[in-house]
């Protein structure tokens, strides 16, 4: 009982990377239906981000939880703007096609400016402890992760769904034709709702930087879980991707606690079994399937 409830926990605090990451992409895709295959490498450029300010300008952890979102919610609005406003009225799969080669740029640049090894970065001082509950014993630092997380998630559902704004993104999300013959400009919400799913990708680098290897490849694996997720929790939704975040999050940590090599196959096992059982996902309209 007492290895389930641990697997448990660190599953939560892995669920909490994904769900950050994987509520932005829902976002995009929903709102422009842009498949975004570069959220892994804004997930890498997020925890890279956290290396640099901390080796170069000194510049710790707590201060990087607010100044890498605000920096890649910038890269969002100039990668939107310079890039994939120009395909929007296009074919879903140039989008595809430039978010793809977008993430062959810039791993090769980061491999190119800082190589292919590992950057260090340490657990925030406070943090580096255990804590025990019970027969469970946890670092600090997972429980911060998965706390952290959860409040974020909360924190964005009701600016989601007690906000003006909240009702136009989740109305844009859910039908942006019938958003627009009801008088909703869409597009003016395009390039912030973009930049706000990079800023999510990049909060969970941030989140991942003392936890896991920064290096330029730490996103390849990690935006094709994130697809997985978005399938599972359904197509542009808001609530499914959160979820499904924090399922898939507790599938990777039973199946490494107790099946070792193939935790990664009972992801996509799972996502499997969620698409033939509801081909739209757990939360996803059947219009999306």
């Amino acid at each position: 009982m007492s290895q389930f409830l641990q697997y448990t926990l660190q599953g939560l605090a892995a669920g909490g990377f994904y769900a950050l990451a994987a509520l932005g992409l829902a976002v995009i895709f929903g709102v422009l239906g842009v498949v975004n295959f570069s959220h892994g490498a804004c997930y890498m450029l997020g925890a890279m981000a956290s290396a640099l300010l901390l080796k170069n300008l000194d510049l710790g952890f707590w201060p990087a939880l607010v100044v890498v979102p605000l920096l890649m919610f910038v890269v969002g609005v100039l990668i939107e703007r310079l890039f994939v406003q120009w395909l929007l009225r296009l074919d879903p799969l140039y989008n595809f096609l430039l978010t793809f080669g977008l993430t062959l740029f810039t791993v090769d640049l980061m491999k190119r400016l800082y190589g292919v090894s590992s950057q260090p970065y340490e657990v925030p001082a406070g943090l580096r402890g255990r804590v025990s509950l019970g027969s469970v014993d946890l670092s600090g630092y997972q429980l911060f992760a998965a706390g952290f997380s959860l409040l974020v998630c909360a924190v964005v559902w009701l600016v989601l769904t007690k906000t003006r704004v909240g009702m136009i993104v989740r109305a844009s999300t859910e039908d942006a034709e019938r958003s627009r013959a009801l008088g909703i400009n869409v597009a003016r919400w395009v390039t912030p709702v973009f930049g706000f799913g990079i800023a999510l990708a990049g909060l969970s680098g941030v989140l991942a930087a003392p936890y896991r290897a920064i290096n330029a490849d730490m996103g390849s694996n990690f935006v094709i879980i994130l697809f997985a997720i978005v399938v599972i929790g359904g197509l542009g939704s808001i609530l499914g991707a959160v979820v499904a975040g924090f399922l898939v999050g507790l599938v990777e940590a039973y199946g490494q606690g107790y099946y070792g090599q193939i935790s990664q196959v009972l992801i996509f096992v799972l996502m499997a079994l969620v698409v033939l059982v509801r081909p739209s996902g757990l939360f996803g309209r059947e219009e999306s399937a």
